[in-house]
């Protein structure tokens, strides 16, 4: 695995939803580094796919992520677990023409585990970001992180991603994303 490139990824932010999100152990860091990741997405114009699973009864994505996203992120609404199982998900993600997958969501274990072994069958690079995912038990999320590092994915951390895609202080965005950082 290499190290992230703004240039090489696209970021999918799975079901970071009202009422999911309340229901998980960790949600004020899942729903702060999310909101950071969907920032700095913003910042350096990286592509976006975001999923919703099942919205009329679980609701939208959060307004701290939703409201920093880039007006032209498409949302997918979703039943099954794995967003790839949605050929419409998979059909963005593929227009994008990215090598690395950099997601974040919840929860760990069912939806952001299912997706990442289904990215990391058809040869992506997949790295998860393991502060910005979370689940109801954290010993659900503990072994969602067991089972995705198993299936071959990257475990990093929010401030990971972002140093690693800024590459350098002198990046032009370097202090407005550092920033964000708290």
């Amino acid at each position: 695995m290499s190290i992230l490139s703004e240039n090489e990824t696209l970021v999918l932010m799975i079901d970071v939803q009202e009422k999911l999100l309340n229901a998980m152990f960790n949600k004020e860091i899942v729903k702060k580094n999310s909101s950071i990741i969907a920032k700095v997405t913003s910042i350096l114009e990286m592509p976006v796919v975001l999923t919703e699973q099942y919205p009329k009864g679980l609701g939208i994505t959060v307004p701290e992520v939703k409201d920093f996203l880039c007006n032209d992120t498409k949302i997918f609404e979703k039943s099954a677990f794995s967003a790839l199982e949605d050929e419409d998900v998979f059909d963005e993600i593929k227009t994008w023409n990215k090598r690395q997958i950099v997601i974040c969501g919840v929860e760990t274990h069912i939806c952001v585990s299912q997706t990442v072994n289904s990215l990391v069958e058809l040869g992506y690079d997949v790295s998860v970001i393991s502060d910005a995912c979370g689940s109801r038990a954290e010993q659900e999320h503990l072994a969602g992180i067991n089972r995705i590092k198993e299936n071959g994915a990257h475990i990093i951390t929010t401030e990971m991603a972002l140093f690693e895609w800024l590459k350098t202080s002198k990046h032009p965005k370097f202090k407005e994303i550092q920033a964000l950082i708290k």
